[in-house]
């Protein structure tokens, strides 16, 4: 028989119509009604676990705290990991049973577990070591649209951390670009024309970024070229990216993780690929331009 189900047969005597105070740091956050967990039957009443996890699903939502990875600032300095915390709900589970089974308290601090982030202020410090691909392209300063996508493509994906054996996806990165997160229309290439979209720019972000990681040496799983050439990067070497279209994916099949770095700095994006000093790795020559007055308009 379930366990669970056998602790909600068990016949208790104490009232159930009482509230229970849950606190969290001796604040109260929540008040909790027992017969909101308790279901009378003529014989005896046993606990709604369907309640009582609709309970621990708002009480999660109010205490939970996300991880922060530790990251490199503009300045080159290792700002520290921050640890998370949610709810630690089966020790909660055990609380809510004492209470009715063995008359525990009826206050009750909110148990918390620890969520630790994927990357600490160590191995991000082991990591920055060794440069093993970069690369650089420029663009038009002036054109205030394109330059604000490019700085927020740049953005999301600066300071990531690829292990070995994980996929790197740019939309999946990056994220949907919308005007909510800030992005602006700009120009876009779509079948071989110029248009307009939201996003204009960010393709230039892409591109240089598959041609640093491809300077690594990293496995290129997947690639697109625009249907007309760009002017930022040789011919065939762009990767074109479309929400629920065209990505980049690539993957790391080094034995180290890898640490993207990438920003905007005037009018050039430049984008460096790290990693331990003791990754066993493969650099590839890449093609580049130089800065030519034709920039992306």
């Amino acid at each position: 028989m379930n366990f669970s189900w056998m602790l909600g047969l068990i016949i208790f005597s104490q009232q159930v119509n009482m509230l229970e105070d849950v606190t969290k740091n001796c604040h109260q956050i929540s008040v909790v009604n027992h017969t909101n967990f308790s279901m009378r039957f003529p014989v005896l009443p046993i606990l709604d676990t369907e309640k009582i996890e609709k309970c621990m699903d708002n009480l999660d939502q109010q205490v939970t705290k996300n991880p922060k990875n530790a990251i490199i600032d503009n300045n080159g300095n290792i700002l520290p990991e921050q640890v998370g915390y949610r709810l630690n709900r089966q020790v909660f589970t055990e609380k809510i049973f004492s209470y009715y089974f063995n008359n525990g308290s009826s206050k009750l601090e909110v148990p918390l577990e620890a969520i630790y982030p994927k990357v600490d202020s160590e191995l991000l410090g082991n990591i920055r070591s060794e440069k093993i691909g970069e690369y650089v392209t420029f663009f038009n300063s002036s054109n205030k649209e394109r330059k604000n996508n490019i700085y927020l493509a740049a953005k999301a994906i600066n300071n990531f951390v690829l292990f070995p054996g994980e996929t790197f996806s740019f939309n999946k990165v990056v994220g949907e670009r919308t005007a909510g997160k800030g992005y602006m229309p700009a120009t876009v290439i779509v079948k071989g024309e110029f248009s307009e979209d939201i996003g204009g720019g960010i393709c230039q972000v892409s591109s240089t970024l598959f041609n640093a990681v491809d300077n690594a040496g990293l496995n290129v799983v997947q690639r697109y070229s625009h249907s007309r050439e760009v002017s930022y990067v040789p011919p065939k070497r762009d990767a074109t990216i479309s929400w629920n279209g065209p990505d980049l994916i690539f993957k790391n099949d080094y034995n180290q993780p890898i640490l993207i770095l990438a920003k905007t700095l005037k009018n050039k994006i430049i984008i460096e690929i790290y990693s331990s000093d003791v990754i066993t790795y493969s650099p590839k020559e890449v093609p580049s331009l130089p800065y030519v007055r034709h920039l992306p308009k």
